[in-house]
């Protein structure tokens, strides 16, 4: 059985991908970050959905991504926008939740771990439909790194290539959310928010949880999200 890593981060996008990667027979090594992250509380999420779907082993990797700040994920002096903040106009169209270098830190530490392990499939949740402006989702990105990756390994300049899967890039929310119902998942284990409290209990006004809330009414299934405010 060929092993593959998986970034996990206890959100609904990469407990998908890993239920996808799990049916497609990889033996699945996950891996979380606790980088100083406002809404922490998707650790605990992220060690439920492991546990639940049966992963090879899981590891959360502490970083210090909070020294260099830069996010409203990391900074607490940024505020967390809500969804249809007016002011979300004048900004910049990659948003302030948008964590400097994250993807390509996670990716980079998945690629060490993924040579250790002797698995060269890499699965990460990365998306352009719903919410495209993060530059680190890109599928010229996720290339780029790929080739960085079989460049820069001694597996791959041995030829034993390295692949970044990313099986949500072109698919809509509401789809995703189908495919996780399709494969038996509990949503209920994952968090999504950006400000979720300790208890796991989402904003209900920030982008990803209006993402999230929208994608589970056109999916036509019930959401299991607490949310502290109803829309």
């Amino acid at each position: 059985m060929n092993r593959a890593v998986v970034l996990l981060s206890g959100g609904l996008d990469s407990a998908t991908v890993l239920a996808m990667a799990l049916e497609q027979g990889f033996e699945c090594y996950s891996v979380s970050f606790d980088y100083g992250q406002r809404h922490r509380c998707e650790l605990e999420a992220s060690r439920k959905v492991a546990e639940a779907l049966g992963v090879s082993e899981h590891k959360v990797l502490k970083l210090g991504l909070t020294d260099i700040g830069g996010s409203a994920l990391t900074d607490d002096d940024i505020a967390v926008p809500d969804f249809d903040d007016p002011l979300k106009e004048a900004q910049s169209q990659v948003p302030v939740t948008y964590v400097p270098a994250r993807n390509t830190v996670f990716l980079s530490l998945a690629l060490g771990w993924a040579e250790v392990l002797g698995a060269r499939d890499i699965f990460i949740g990365a998306n352009i439909v719903d919410y495209s402006n993060y530059p680190d989702c890109r599928p010229e990105y996720l290339k780029a790194f790929e080739d960085m990756a079989n460049l820069a390994t001694r597996a791959g300049v041995e030829g034993d290539l390295f692949r970044i899967r990313a099986p949500l890039l072109n698919l809509t929310k509401s789809e995703i959310i189908s495919e996780g119902f399709r494969l038996g998942l509990d949503y209920g284990m994952t968090v999504s928010c950006y400000q979720a409290d300790e208890y796991g209990a989402a904003c209900g006004v920030c982008d990803s949880c209006c993402y999230r809330r929208k994608g589970f009414l056109e999916a036509g299934v019930d959401d299991p999200t607490t949310y502290r405010i109803a829309v």
